[in-house]
This record gives C-alpha cells, sequence and structure tokens, in this order.
C-alpha cells in the first residue's frame, strides 16, 4: 500500500475508525539525532498548560493520549516516534503539533526530512517530505487536527532558530533553563511530570552565621528542555580465577533446555527478567512496541478466557507511568517456530475485550522493512488494539546499542545484559539473529544457476523478501557496531510497496543472477554496496569515493594509495577519468608495484575511484559457516574494516595568506 505523499499545506483525513497512530520523524544525511515532540493546542493555537508539551524530558501528556516513544533505527535510517491515542485527546485540544529538535547542528545539516503517520500495524496513512531547512534547529513537521468531529494531517514545514525552547515558548509554553545542567539520575525515578522542575524553598529552622549568610535558592517554575547526560559503567570482571579453565556462574544457563516449548518458555522468562532488571533496556524494547517510557512489569503465561475456551499469551507486558498504564501481550518464537495467524487473532480479540494497547510477535522473522507483519491478519481487528512485531535481532541490537554506547548507570545492570546477551548468542538459546534463507532458497539457487527461474515464480518473490531482511540485518549489526545508524538504502518507491520491491529484486535475480544490498553509513566516503552472485558463488563488495579536484592523475592515485595501505592486494581500484568512457581497473598490489599501469596512456584526469573486493560464498542456506548468510555477513564486515573504514574524503588546504613584507619603520621627526 502506498500512502499519499503530501505537500506543504496540504491536507488529508485520517480514517473513521481509527483510533491510533504513530508519528515517525526520520532523516538522512548526518549522524545527528532528532528529537521527536508534539504540544496540545486549544483553539487559540497555544497549549492550555505546560503539561501540554510532550518531548524526551515530558515524555506523556497528562491525559496520556500523546507520548513520546524516543528515537531507533530501521532499514530506513535514523527514527523518532510519536504515538496518538486518537479517541483519548480530550475535547478542549483542537491540534497536536509535531515538531523535531536538534540539540547540536542545524536542520539544513540533515539531508531529506520525513514525517509518516502510520497505524497500529506499521501501514502508512500520510508523508511529507522537505529538504528546505537551513539554520533551523527545531521544526514543525506537521499536525493532526480535528475538524467536523474527523481527524486530519496536515503538512507544514516551518522551522525556529531558537532551538526547542523557542519553538514551544511561541506556543506558550513557559521554558525554564537557567543555570539548567546536567546530571544524571537514577533510571528507576520516575519523577512526574519529568519536564517541569520542582521549586525550591529556603526556609530554615535556625538563624543564619554572620559569616555564613543562608544560599537563596531560586524557586524554578516551567518546563526544563536542557538534556541530562548519562553515566558511563565498565564491565564487572573476575579477577580470582585459579585457571583459565575456571567458568564464572551465568545467570540464564542454557543446560537442559530440552523441546521448542522449553526453549520458548526460557527465552521468554530471560527476556522479561532482564528487563525488569535494566530499565534502559525495557524501555528500549517497549519503545519499539509503541509503550510509553515508564515502570515496567512483566507476567508469564497469564491464562484468558475466550467463549468457551483459555488462551495463555508466553507474557503480559505492563508498563506505568502516572495515571496512565500500557498493557501488551506478547507472543513468543524460537528456533523455526512460526507465528500463526489464528493464535495472534485470538490474542487480539482478548486485548479488544481486556482495552490492552497491543499484541507483540517475537520470533526470529526479520522483517523486509520496518513495520512489516510477518503473519498477515484481519485488519478489522486492528481498529482498537495495534499488532507490532520484533525480531530476536532487533533485541539484541538494542542489548548491544545499550553496553556499547555508556547507556547502562550500574555496573550489576551491565552484567546482567551482557549476560542475557551472552544466552542469546548461544545457538542452544533459540533466539537467532537471522540463520536460514527460508525453505525456498535451495530450489531457487538452482534455477538462477540452470537459468530456468522467471520473475513471476512466487518462490522468487518470498526469498527476494528474504534478502532485504538480510539486509535489514547487516545494517542492525553495523549499528549496533559502530554506534551510528546504518541506513539500508532502498529506491524510495519501494520504501511502501513490498510486492514492487520484492518482484523489482526477483526481476533482477532471474536476469542477472545477483542480489544488491546498498548500506549508508555516516562520515564513510560512500555507500557500502554488498552483492551476492549465485551464478559464480562470490560476494562483492564495493565502495565509491571522489578523488581529490586538483593535482595530477598521478598525486590523486598517491593520495588514495596512502589510505590502502593496510588493504588487501586483491582490491580491485577503478580509475574513472573526466574523460567520458575513459576507465581503468587494476588490483591493488599491481598498482602498489607500478602506480603508472592505472594511469598512463589515458587521457583526462581521474574524478573518481571506484574500489571492490570479491569473497567465496557459501551454498547452504543457513548461518553455518558454509552458509550463504555467514558469508555474506563476513564479506561485509571484511571490506568496512580493511576498506571502507580507513578512507577519508578529501580535503582542500586552507587558503594561503601572501607573504608579508615587513613595514619600514617610520622615522622619527623633530617637532
Amino acid at each position: 500500500m502506498i500512502s499519499p505523499i503530501l505537500s506543504k499545506g496540504q491536507n488529508i483525513p485520517l480514517p473513521n475508525d481509527l483510533h491510533q497512530i504513530d508519528v515517525v520523524l526520520g532523516w538522512t544525511e548526518s549522524e545527528v539525532e532528532i528529537d521527536a515532540s508534539a504540544l496540545l493546542l486549544n483553539a487559540e493555537g497555544k497549549v492550555r498548560s505546560d503539561a501540554d508539551f510532550v518531548f524526551y524530558n515530558q515524555p506523556e501528556s497528562e491525559d496520556g493520549s500523546v507520548r513520546f516513544l524516543g528515537t531507533g533505527s530501521t532499514e530506513e535510517g535514523a527514527q523518532a516516534r510519536l504515538t496518538i491515542d486518537l479517541s483519548a485527546v480530550p475535547e478542549d485540544v483542537h491540534s497536536v503539533a509535531l515538531s523535531g529538535s536538534v540539540h547540536s547542528g542545524t536542520f539544513g545539516e540533515l539531508g531529506k526530512l520525513t514525517l509518516r503517520v502510520v497505524d497500529g500495524a506499521g501501514h502508512s496513512l500520510a508523508e511529507y517530505a522537505t529538504a528546505d531547512a537551513t539554520t533551523e534547529s527545531a521544526f514543525v513537521f506537521g499536525e493532526v487536527y480535528r475538524r467536523n468531529g474527523e481527524w486530519k494531517v496536515r503538512a507544514i514545514g516551518q522551522g525556529w532558530d531558537s532551538g526547542l525552547g523557542g519553538l514551544a515558548q511561541d506556543y506558550g509554553v513557559e521554558i525554564d533553563n537557567e543555570t539548567e545542567h546536567a546530571e544524571p539520575v537514577d533510571p528507576v525515578e520516575e519523577p512526574a511530570p519529568v519536564g517541569v522542575a520542582p521549586a525550591e524553598t529556603t526556609a530554615t529552622d535556625s538563624a543564619p552565621e554572620a559569616d555564613n549568610p543562608p544560599v537563596v535558592k531560586r524557586v524554578r517554575t516551567g518546563v526544563r528542555t536542557a538534556k541530562r547526560a548519562a553515566r558511563t559503567t565498565t564491565p564487572i570482571e573476575f579477577k580470582l580465577a585459579e585457571q583459565d579453565t575456571w567458568q564464572p556462574a551465568r545467570l540464564f544457563s542454557v543446560a537442559g533446555i530440552g523441546a521448542g516449548e522449553e526453549q520458548e518458555r526460557r527465552a521468554t522468562s530471560a527476556l522479561v527478567a532482564t528487563m525488569q532488571a535494566v530499565p534502559a533496556f525495557a524501555r528500549a524494547v517497549c519503545s519499539r512496541v509503541g509503550a510509553p517510557a515508564g515502570g515496567f512489569e512483566g507476567y508469564l503465561e497469564v491464562p484468558y478466557e475466550r467463549g468457551e475456551s483459555r488462551v495463555i499469551p508466553d507474557a503480559v507486558l505492563k508498563v506505568s507511568r502516572g495515571s496512565r498504564l500500557w498493557t501488551g501481550l506478547l507472543e513468543v518464537k524460537t528456533g523455526n517456530g512460526k507465528l500463526k495467524r489464528e493464535q495472534l487473532e485470538n490474542y487480539l480479540d482478548v486485548a479488544r475485550r481486556k482495552k490492552y494497547d497491543a499484541v507483540i510477535s517475537l520470533s526470529n522473522d526479520i522483517p523486509a522493512s520496518a513495520g512489516e507483519l510477518p503473519v498477515e491478519v484481519d485488519r478489522r481487528k486492528l481498529a482498537k488494539v495495534a499488532l507490532r512485531h520484533l525480531s530476536w535481532a532487533e533485541v539484541a541490537h538494542e542489548a548491544r546499542m545499550l553496553l556499547s554506547h555508556g547507556h547502562i548507570e550500574e555496573n550489576l545492570q551491565n552484567w546482567i545484559l551482557r549476560e542475557f546477551l551472552r544466552y542469546l548468542d548461544h545457538p542452544r538459546s533459540g533466539a537467532s539473529e537471522f540463520v536460514d534463507m527460508g525453505r525456498h532458497w535451495v530450489p531457487v539457487r538452482e534455477a538462477v544457476t540452470a537459468g530456468t527461474l522467471r520473475p513471476s515464480d512466487p518462490k522468487a518473490q518470498i526469498v527476494a523478501g528474504t534478502w532485504v531482511a538480510l539486509a535489514r540485518h547487516l545494517a542492525l549489526r553495523l549499528t549496533a557496531e559502530l554506534g551510528v545508524t546504518v541506513k539500508h538504502v532502498l529506491p524510495r518507491r519501494f520504501n511502501n510497496d513490498p510486492d514492487a520491491r520484492n518482484a523489482h529484486i526477483a526481476e533482477k535475480l532471474a536476469a542477472e543472477g545477483t542480489f544488491e544490498a546498498v548500506l549508508r553509513i555516516p562520515d564513510t566516503v560512500g555507500d557500502l554496496v554488498v552483492t551476492a552472485d549465485v551464478r559464480t558463488n562470490r560476494v562483492r563488495c564495493r565502495t565509491t569515493l571522489d578523488a581529490p579536484d586538483e593535482g595530477t592523475s598521478g598525486r590523486r592515485l598517491t593520495w588514495l594509495l596512502k589510505q590502502l595501505e593496510n588493504a588487501p592486494g586483491n582490491l580491485q581500484v577503478e580509475a574513472v577519468f573526466s574523460e567520458r568512457g575513459n576507465e581503468a581497473c587494476e588490483h591493488l598490489d599491481t598498482v602498489r608495484a607500478n602506480p603508472k599501469a592505472l594511469t598512463e596512456g589515458r587521457s583526462g584526469e581521474i574524478v573518481s575511484f571506484s574500489l571492490e573486493q570479491t569473497f567465496p560464498m557459501g551454498n547452504r542456506r543457513s548461518g553455518t559457516a558454509a552458509g550463504f548468510i555467514t558469508s555474506v555477513t563476513a564479506s561485509s564486515d571484511s571490506f568496512y574494516g580493511s576498506v571502507v573504514q580507513p578512507l577519508r574524503g578529501w580535503v582542500r588546504a586552507a587558503p594561503q595568506q601572501p607573504e608579508q613584507v615587513a613595514p619600514i619603520a617610520a622615522e622619527s621627526v623633530d617637532e
């Protein structure tokens, strides 16, 4: 389904039976993070009180109708997300302004900005894109507003140079950032409301001494928009073992895991227990399924009546913040276990009757793009309950991000999360990241080799979707490892049309025998392009970078060779010259021995370089050492580390001042 594309000022109605929407802000071309925010406005276009300002320090409106869910990454890049319960928005709120802000830098540095409105199943309802931002540090993307009892979305595209505080003040919020400083807070505390600073008093029962006058603290009012700094920790170390073979006790043991049912129970229990022990991890996971930030509790295998039968979800997740209580039913699969439509629809019926918020499926299925579900259900059952899907790969991704980039504030929590991740990484946990191309992989691969595959073959379309899921897996792995949002780049026309996307990939597979994934990594000289050639059993990794725009071709080549000092000798180096159709390609070893092999006899100057390395491709569909998935993953990791990571783009030398001639001292003149 392709969502309507809005132009600035345009509006469209939302479906009448829709009760909850998510608002997703997205951006490209920068690692600068956007923080989403929302303002609940009255008929005059102003907030009713400071509690109507929803953002990272005050992540929920007083009535719970609007919530900030934080930021995250998908194959589409970095995203910030809000959720709005349309049925709970107070009658005197006429519109909800949807805005974003940057802590440093400007929106002009972020490339294309997008606003997407999606329903509970992740289907896009409207989209607005703009690249007009320049110096703004806060930006109103659009608004959701009520007109004659009908909800609509309007694209706005207005910016503020005064940041989040300036934007909020213009809508009537009282801002108080005076003497503000970042200070760590206990992650378990849930001050209400978070963004409003408490009043400070100076009352004392004792008289002040003359030499020590009382410190008068300012009474604070208003909302603080300054961000708090996170504390970092170091992992717990075990130092007293007498031999290297001694193993510390493990919090989550894989010993004794039997059949699939036991595997699912153990994995579910480990996940829920870790979320309860590590609040930052609970919030990271819950934000992916639309839950607010708040106190988390989880319960295993709770039975519910459904007619004359009972249904028992694997877990019930509860998140509380103030008077707001969010509830989700969790269905877990491990190993090769597959989600079933009937089971999920039964949970949706229970959730609707109990007025719960969501049903969450968790399995090894990685949807090809964010919001896609591995199982289609009756959309009528999603009118009041959201259906969300998580993969174990995304759960592991959130754990690695927290551990790698300093967001865990206590050593004990750090250890617990590492133990949980160790458990997930063990094959017996059944919580694999991406280990199988599916049952159609072998016949499709053989048909490609034989030249008999046709794009219309349904098996080819299924394998095409699995390839996109693998590409998303590569992006998630690199995101967690590098600490920046790695984007799997797809042509825009395929972002919200998975059928057209899969058909396009299947057509290329049938015609050329290749898959291709483009990974965009911030601050690198070019995209990392991974091509799996099924006909030749080879994986090719490639990147392209601009050559310096000054100097001879020899000097431009020398500049590149210095950066490839530790690159493998079998790397192919292609030089593209300014004269159209003039290229040259040699292996790096050859160019190192004789740089002129790439430039001699060529007219024009080098304008760009293309670097490509070829790796063997495993034939098996699984994630074993000889498998297709492992070979693709290892190839991209190796190429990034040895070739892409060391490269830096050309920067011209600063303009030089002319040599200064020492001034001649003036002769003194007697007056």
